[in-house]
């Protein structure tokens, strides 16, 4: 089947984003955490999940646990796999958020290209991406997967950061850096970077 013969499903939905927005009293963005592995990408993005569920917001995360064991199950960790993986990640996320959903997508992301290949699927208005700054050296001494000392032994091709490269975001909308900050206070300097976002525009009570 050709392209021409495809209509997106937002065109002429009867149920827009914006009813759904409301209905949810929150307004919908995707928030794109970056950075190396073992920075606290993931950790930020669950303790985020709930502070904003506790709030009253409608959220759900998506990270590589949960995407790379079903929908990219057949995708490897070539450059071209992972720009694709990224690519399709994207697209899942423009969904959840023409569903009203705040999605909190937590992956290396490791090239400018990616983040700017994200931004454009996703949508200017609606992508906020967060560096999570931490250096090489600090991510792998806490090591929490056991994946830069396999990377040290030559078990792990093309690692971030060591045979493949990271190159830090040119311009988030906002940095947290966890080798000096608590998890308490990047996740205050989140949620306060957040919430007005994400709140409803007329300021109505949630």
């Amino acid at each position: 089947m050709s392209k021409e013969n495809l209509f997106p499903i937002f065109k002429d939905q009867k149920v827009t984003r914006q009813d759904r927005e409301n209905r949810l009293k929150q307004r919908s963005r995707v928030l794109w955490f970056c950075g190396l592995s073992g920075s606290g990408k993931s950790t930020l993005a669950i303790a985020l999940e709930h502070e904003l569920h506790q709030r009253g917001f409608l959220c759900y995360v998506l990270d590589g646990d949960n995407i790379r064991t079903g929908l990219n199950s057949n995708l490897g960790f070539s450059d071209e796999d992972r720009t694709e993986n990224l690519r399709r990640i994207a697209e899942v996320a423009r969904l959840f958020a023409h569903a009203g959903v705040v999605t909190i997508a937590s992956f290396i992301t490791p090239l400018e290209s990616q983040r700017q290949q994200s931004r454009s699927i996703i949508g200017e208005e609606n992508y906020l991406e967060i560096f999570v700054d931490c250096p090489f050296e600090v991510c792998e001494q806490r090591d929490v997967k056991g994946l830069y000392a396999r990377a040290k032994a030559g078990k792990v091709a093309q690692f971030t950061g060591r045979g493949s490269q990271f190159e830090p975001p040119v311009n988030p909308h906002l940095r947290v850096d966890t080798a000096s900050e608590s998890l308490e206070e990047s996740l205050a300097k989140i949620v306060e970077f957040i919430l007005p976002h994400i709140s409803p525009q007329d300021g109505a009570a949630r």
